[in-house]
């Protein structure tokens, strides 16, 4: 069916990533310039977010926006993102104690791309979509499984690409993944796992070094 063929399609895709355009645009443009940012959200944008939306039209037909839950209980999901955020941080504070602040993590990149963006780019085609997908093919806790599986998945290449792999980053991606998909589905609002997914990334990546 068009939905499975799209999550395989999807995933197979985004293995090019690490492996070809990664490496090539880190060494014509360098990791920390305004240019690979650029790029690089524009190739994810292409990517992980027009392909949902042109299924949305083309294939089910309905208005993406209103399938995605980005437009009602905007505010209610913002505010529970935003309480996510809050326990998120008390849980970093208390794990990993004060921040380690370091200029060298705040570029273009990890600003706009890693950080801000990266939950709008991300929870489009993960909770966004697949999530709803699934639910109503198999419920929601099972679909939240699955969905938190391939986000797992989706991250392997990178982390095999530049030698990360481990298991507690499996792990903790896992539970990222399944957090998100409840925060928003009790928000009804997409926006809950936006917010809660781009100040987790913050956090991990520019504030707490992680």
């Amino acid at each position: 069916m068009p939905f499975l063929a799209y999550v395989i399609a999807f995933h197979l895709v985004w293995i090019a990533w690490p492996y070809v355009f990664y490496p090539r645009l880190t060494t014509a443009l360098g990791a920390a310039t305004l240019s690979y940012a650029v790029v690089q959200l524009s190739l994810r944008i292409l990517v992980w977010v027009v392909p949902v939306f042109v299924y949305l039209w083309l294939i089910d037909r309905v208005d993406p926006l209103e399938y995605l839950k980005l437009r009602r209980h905007v505010g209610r999901g913002l505010a529970v993102g935003l309480v996510v955020t809050a326990l998120n941080l008390a849980g970093m504070l208390a794990r990993f104690g004060p921040p380690h602040l370091s200029a060298e993590r705040v570029t273009w990149n990890s600003l706009i791309g890693t950080s801000f963006l990266v939950g709008f780019i991300e929870e489009i085609p993960y909770r966004g979509f697949m999530l709803q997908k699934f639910t109503e093919r198999i419920g929601f806790w099972r679909a939240n499984l699955v969905t938190s599986l391939l986000f797992v998945a989706i991250h392997v290449p990178g982390w095999l690409a530049l030698r990360m792999f481990r298991v507690e980053n499996a792990v903790s991606i896992f539970a990222i993944g399944v957090v998100l998909a409840l925060a928003a589905r009790w928000s009804r609002s997409l926006w809950a796992a936006i917010v809660a997914h781009s100040a987790n990334d913050f956090l991990s990546f520019v504030i707490f070094r992680l």
